[in-house]
């Protein structure tokens, strides 16, 4: 596990979110508290919890970036889940073990493809080879049974025949390399996927029921093939592929991602507060108690059983976020608020942060429209007082409508670029000033139609 210290997360956080130091802060602590816990004595170690996670704040200011970004910098498993997806027990909808699969599912995906890449070059060899079989098969005499019987060395006879067969392949061998056998065409037995589509509709959802059941068909079918003609790189790759996959070794696999998932993966719930509230009656909101207790146990520490194996969530980092314009955390049971003992209130963006956001992280929303237009050959300059512009109009239309936060600078620049954006191809002007003027003219329905503002999410 990377053994980042604090400051130093905080410090490739702001890389790409500006504010919300707090949460920040939070975040590192909790991963840090990670790495301290593989430190401690056995004995003491499975006893200390994760200390998960509430994000409050309004949407688009940075809840699920946040999440997202800390597990890209420590190479966590990381899922997000919408809370407001599962029902509880006994209702049509998701239940709440599916997170924990999905989590494993991407985790040995990830891990899969590494070892793919890991093994790239030596699968390609061994295509190479196979493919250089089938442009040029080999005339062997059948096998002689006394040979087999007394196990007994059989030499090759070296021949002239032998000696041209070997030169001819490596020549073709220089051939495929060079890519002059690409417009060839090879018959090639492919696995035919092609299997009876058998649904199944059960209380306990189609993750949990399907899982078993899916691989229960695949051994009750016989695996077959199919003869296809494909051109010499299409086969190439189809080999290379076959081969690679020979090569990996699954258990070793599946084995990692299990402890990955079990000892750093992160599951972001989002929406949670959609399942707050505990005296409503009817309506959706019937099983919303019921959700919260169905979380309780995935949240607190339990066993889910997957079709690779039995996952331990006692680890897993819960980071749940929420607008909580509605209800309060303390809505939520109180058994699931001991579980969140972290709580984290993020600022509302303003103007000022609009500015940041819109030219300071590495990705900045400028950078990539920039970026996106030079393309095009088109180079796109703005000037200092057209971006306080765009982030005052930003500002002023999210305080007089839904407030969305920094999502509302993606609609402004579409807007805004939009003529340009179309445009571009054919322009003959490559070399565009954006300035004040000009982002006015273009944003002044916006600025002065409250209702038009309404359509633009």
């Amino acid at each position: 596990m990377n053994a980042l210290k604090p400051s130093d997360v905080v410090i490739e956080l702001d890389k790409y979110i500006i504010g919300q130091d707090q949460a920040k802060r939070a975040v590192a602590i909790a991963l840090r508290n990670r790495w301290r816990r593989q430190q401690v004595p056995e004995e003491l170690r499975d006893e200390i919890a994760p200390k998960n996670i509430i994000l409050i704040g309004p949407t688009g200011v940075g809840k699920t970036e946040i999440a997202r970004r800390l597990s890209r910098l420590t190479d966590s498993p990381f899922s997000k889940v919408e809370a407001s997806k599962f029902t509880e027990v006994g209702y049509v909808g998701r239940d709440v073990e599916s997170m924990v699969r999905d989590l494993l599912e991407l985790t040995i995906n990830t891990l899969r493809s590494r070892e793919h890449e890991a093994v790239k070059d030596k699968a390609w060899q061994i295509a190479e080879e196979r493919m250089l079989d089938l442009l040029l098969p080999k005339s062997g005499a059948p096998p002689n049974p006394r040979t087999e019987d007394t196990k007994e060395v059989q030499f090759e006879l070296v021949t002239a025949a032998s000696e041209e067969s070997s030169s001819t392949r490596e020549k073709l061998r220089e051939m495929l390399r060079r890519g002059k056998l690409d417009n060839r065409f090879v018959d090639l037995d492919v696995a035919d996927r092609s299997m009876p589509m058998v649904e199944i509709f059960s209380n306990i959802g189609m993750e949990e029921m399907g899982i078993n059941f899916k691989d229960l068909l695949g051994s009750a079918f016989p695996k077959s093939t199919k003869r296809r003609k494909v051109k010499v790189p299409e086969a190439m790759e189809i080999l290379a592929q076959e081969e690679a996959q020979g090569l990996v070794d699954m258990d070793k696999v599946v084995k990692q991602a299990i402890k990955k998932v079990e000892q750093s993966g992160i599951i972001f719930l989002d929406e949670i507060d959609k399942i707050a509230g505990r005296d409503s009656t009817q309506g959706p909101d019937v099983s919303r108690e019921g959700v919260q207790r169905d979380l309780l146990p995935i949240v607190e520490g339990s066993t889910v059983n997957t079709k690779y194996g039995p996952v331990k969530t006692d680890h897993i980092l819960f980071v749940a976020s929420g607008a909580f314009h509605m209800v309060k955390p303390s809505d939520l049971i109180p058994e699931l608020q001991g579980r969140f003992p972290i709580r984290v209130a993020l600022d509302a963006l303003g103007e000022k942060e609009f500015v940041r956001i819109l030219t300071e992280p590495q990705n900045a929303l400028l950078l990539q429209y920039m970026a996106l237009l030079r393309t095009e050959g088109v180079d796109v300059v703005f000037e200092d007082d057209a971006v306080e512009t765009i982030a005052k109009i930003a500002e002023e239309v999210n305080t007089r409508t839904e407030n969305i936060g920094a999502r509302r600078l993606h609609t402004v620049m579409e807007r805004l670029l939009e003529d340009i954006l179309f445009d571009a191809p054919d322009v003959e002007n490559k070399r565009m000033v954006i300035d004040k003027g000009y982002v006015e003219s273009k944003l002044q329905d916006i600025k002065a139609d409250e209702d038009l503002s309404r359509y633009i999410l």
